[in-house]
């Protein structure tokens, strides 16, 4: 038997699922180590029941468009689930994959190491699930239609582009942004599958490649994904939403999104709001030996100190989103599950007279 090593890190346990009655099963541990759970969620909207967003979110519940797939994945970039499809009846069900890992005793067979890639499939981590935090932002797109009626949207981290899928639903230009090729190629996968959507209200989303780590972006149209002169300025010209979900998992990370934020907002001519969404993740460490949330934590303290930013031409103000907004997607929506808007203004210099400056 192996000899089992913890490290000051090292995650015991997860007590961030608090829903009675559930069947939470672990399927292995992120990259991070923390705790990676099945569950499923389904589309409870579509455009035959479209109407304008409100206080009740309008009657989307009337012709019930399902798509069942896995709502948690290994950190990558947000959600990532390939093919998935937001079209009725797409998809697998998610208790034909419980059964399958579930040993002949009913015990969870979890999978210590991927499946060797064929040489049709890309190698490492399997990309095939979507996180919660990318369905509380969805369901916030369908609530808020207005908001994004017209508008050019960024999202960073776009994964498997599901956001941006239903925000081009409204909008007139999405730029769907992540690292990776073979990531960018399922974001175009899956807004091919669903180009029914974006049809009737005319959205152009464009899929391109958006690194944190760099400063610039990508114009050699040798690399796939890359930004073309037009682009970049139909970008820093029209947009005024930015989206992220669940891309806050390690601190490195969020900072560099942090970073792009503040240097897109300076490139940005107009007004912007930076819509984030993140959950909450509590773990027992044996650093701390108490229950832990680090990542969320720096995630706070990112938003406090980019509203603290002054001496600088543009203004950032935080505010938490209200979550009680309609929940047309359904998984489970749990009190760790967070929304916040950061708005981006530029500075007004105050009018002083002659008279008052002598």
């Amino acid at each position: 038997m192996d000899e089992i090593t913890f490290k000051s890190d090292t995650v015991l346990s997860d007590v961030h699922l608090h829903t009675p009655n559930q069947r939470h099963l672990m399927v292995r541990l992120s990259g991070v180590g923390q705790p990676v759970f099945l569950s499923q969620f389904k589309l409870l909207w579509n455009q035959a029941s479209q109407t304008d967003s409100g206080a009740e979110g309008g009657n989307h519940r009337a012709h019930p468009a399902e798509v069942t797939t896995p709502a948690r994945s290994p950190p990558g970039s947000g959600c990532s689930s390939e093919g998935v499809s937001l079209q009725a009846g797409a998809g697998a069900t998610s208790q034909e994959e419980v059964a399958a890992q579930l040993d002949e005793d009913g015990d969870l067979d979890v999978v210590r190491r991927p499946r060797a890639a064929s040489p049709s499939e890309p190698s490492g981590p399997p990309r095939d699930k979507v996180w919660r935090g990318a369905l509380l932002l969805a369901d916030y797109i369908l609530s808020q239609r207005d908001l994004f009626r017209g508008r050019t949207v960024l999202e960073l981290g776009a994964g498997t582009g599901l956001a941006s899928i239903l925000a081009a639903t409204v909008a007139q230009t999405v730029y769907c942004t992540d690292v990776g090729a073979d990531l960018l190629a399922m974001c175009q996968r899956n807004i091919a599958l669903n180009s029914h959507l974006t049809a009737t209200g005319g959205g152009v989303i464009k899929v391109k490649e958006l690194d944190w780590l760099k400063d610039d972006l990508c114009t050699d149209p040798e690399v796939p994904f890359s930004w073309s002169e037009e682009d970049i300025s139909d970008l820093y010209g029209h947009t005024t939403i930015l989206l992220a979900a669940e891309v806050f998992y390690d601190d490195d990370l969020t900072d560099a999104l942090f970073k792009t934020l503040c240097r897109l907002a300076h490139k940005l001519k107009n007004a912007s709001t930076a819509i984030l969404s993140v959950e909450k993740r509590l773990n027992f460490t044996l650093r701390h030996l108490d229950v832990t949330c680090e990542a969320y934590d720096h995630f706070r303290s990112c938003l406090r100190r980019l509203e603290g930013l002054t001496g600088g031409r543009l203004r950032f103000t935080v505010e938490p989103v209200d979550v009680s907004f309609p929940q047309l997607l359904v998984y489970e929506r749990i009190q760790q599950l967070e929304l916040w808007k950061v708005f981006v203004e530029p500075v007004t210099e105050p009018v002083v007279s002659a008279d008052t400056a002598s």
